[in-house]
């Protein structure tokens, strides 16, 4: 199956709450035109896993700009949990795995908990997705990406789509994330890296003003990738974070402990 950059069929001009379905297409540093990107409307088309995770946020988010990591309850999302993880921000572009689904762990041969998000993709993208990190937490904004993996021996042809979204930490910081990463094809042998094929960067703003001036909305920015192919505690309380705790509602999310942090729950 393949993500497509040529046209699709037509986008229906009717927006979700919050989504801006106008972008801008960036070709070395310049803003060519204001574009439906063709790529990601058909990338929404086969993921839908990822449409149901989006969805989910968006119910949370509510009249926020943000929801509460604490908001965060696994049976609704249950059908996604195989590709859903959570990503907390350790450093300016870098965010590592507290939680994630066995469908990774598969795509790495690996456990990935504790590993940084940018493990999962070559060298050469890696500055990319440290970038659009920094754009998800300060904005905060969502940040959508498709992904073709590297091929080789025992390595076919794999495409992906990650989502990531913003969420506030029980200090109140945004400083954790929601994300869903699905791939299209055999794993074949592991790791498996991934090139950036196109990355697409929403603003947030309160969905009431959204809904009040849609036209002043920031335009979703979308940049094609140069490789072919392809419940929060109240503020002002000092104590230590819970530990991120999933309790296992079926067998392909796997419950890992750290030891480094009290317990406590998702």
């Amino acid at each position: 199956m393949n993500l497509g950059l040529a046209d699709g069929p037509p986008v229906d001009n009717k927006a979700a709450p919050g989504v801006q379905q106008s972008g801008v297409t960036m070709r070395d540093g310049k803003v060519e035109e204001s574009v439906v990107s063709m790529s990601m409307y058909r990338g929404g088309l086969q993921f839908p896993l990822i449409k149901e995770v989006e969805a989910y946020w968006q119910a949370l988010r509510g009249e926020r700009v943000v929801p509460l990591r604490s908001d965060i309850d696994p049976r609704g999302i249950e059908r996604a949990l195989e590709y859903a993880f959570v990503i907390e921000r350790i450093a300016p572009g870098m965010a590592r795995f507290r939680l994630a689904g066995m469908h990774l762990n598969d795509l790495m041969g690996m456990e990935v908990r504790g590993m940084p998000l940018t493990s999962f993709f070559t060298p050469d993208c890696r500055k990319r997705i440290g970038e659009a990190l920094e754009q998800l937490f300060e904005g905060p904004q969502t940040v959508e990406v498709l992904m073709s993996a590297e091929t080789g021996i025992g390595k076919p042809p794999l495409e992906a789509k990650l989502l990531l979204l913003p969420l506030k930490s029980d200090l109140g910081d945004i400083s954790r994330a929601l994300g869903c990463l699905v791939s299209i094809g055999q794993i074949g042998r592991t790791p498996r890296r991934f090139n950036v094929v196109e990355s697409r960067i929403t603003a947030l703003r309160p969905p009431a003003e959204e809904a009040r001036s849609p036209e002043a909305a920031d335009p979703p920015v979308v940049t094609r990738g140069d490789v072919p192919g392809f419940a929060e505690a109240q503020a002002g309380f000092d104590y230590p974070e819970e530990e991120e705790v999933l309790t296992r509602r079926r067998p392909n999310l796997r419950l890992v402990s750290d030891n480094s942090e009290p317990q406590g729950g998702l």
